[in-house]
């Protein structure tokens, strides 16, 4: 059975999307079978990996609805191994489509728990928000890796982020479980970005992953031209610190 993994901070551009990719790509290039839900509105995952998200009939938010099966909005990309079940704006309404529904919160549950005997690996991308479609992922979850810039503000809003995942343990998914914390961003040459890390080391001690993301050109060209960074730019660092975090986390699981 595959492990399903949720990427998340409810911050905008710490990483979040940069780390679903090359985690997933990085996995996929591993061997494992891995497959990628965009629950973002602005579908980056789908167009970092170079589709065409908003020409693209079965995405997320088809799913989500129960229009369509899980299965049936997965696509191929182009890594061996790895598959994607895309996003695009159509999602950002989402909220108002299923106010009504009962269950709401386990509708991304529903569509992807048949999948999980095909896939190692399902990793889910969330918004950057604490909405109900990081509900839905966190809800759909085995694990929760939080994706955290070492930069000034990092640690602000972490206390709410936390409190929501006790929430969704409390009362929606009892075995959710923090996987590790994931720090993006990082410039080993500034006293802020040191600070940084070893505040976030002594609140969530060996959560923390050893690998470190640093701030890097390369990754953040890569999406641009719809290929991960361990395609893009494999000898670069950006490529080395991803394969690392990757390799850690298997070792975890």
């Amino acid at each position: 059975m595959g492990k399903i993994i949720s990427i998340s901070n409810q911050k905008g551009g710490v990483g979040k999307t940069t780390t679903s990719i090359n985690l997933s790509s990085n996995l996929a290039m591993m061997g494992k079978k891995v497959l990628l839900v965009d629950v973002d509105p602005q579908g980056n995952a789908g167009s970092g990996l170079g589709l065409d998200v908003n020409t693209i009939q079965n995405t997320t938010y088809e799913v989500l609805l129960g229009e369509i099966s899980g299965r049936e909005a997965i696509l191929k990309t182009e890594i061996s191994n790895l598959m994607m079940i895309p996003s695009n704006i159509n999602l950002s309404g989402v909220d108002i489509d299923l106010v009504n529904q009962e269950g709401k919160e386990f509708s991304l549950k529903r569509a992807i728990a048949p999948l999980r005997a095909e896939f190692d690996f399902i990793i889910i991308d969330c918004p950057p928000s604490l909405g109900l479609l990081t509900l839905n992922a966190l809800s759909a979850s085995d694990g929760v890796i939080i994706t955290l810039q070492t930069e000034y503000f990092a640690l602000e809003g972490l206390t709410q982020l936390m409190r929501i995942i006790s929430l969704v343990q409390e009362g929606l998914n009892p075995g959710l479980e923090l996987e590790g914390v994931l720090l993006t961003m990082y410039d080993k040459r500034t006293n802020l970005s040191n600070q940084v890390a070893n505040d976030v080391k002594s609140h969530f001690e060996d959560k923390v992953y050893k690998s470190m993301i640093p701030r890097n050109i390369k990754l953040g060209e890569a999406p641009s031209f719809g290929k991960p960074i361990n395609v893009y730019d494999p000898e670069g660092i950006g490529a080395v610190s991803y394969k690392s975090f990757a390799q850690e986390f298997l070792e975890a699981n």
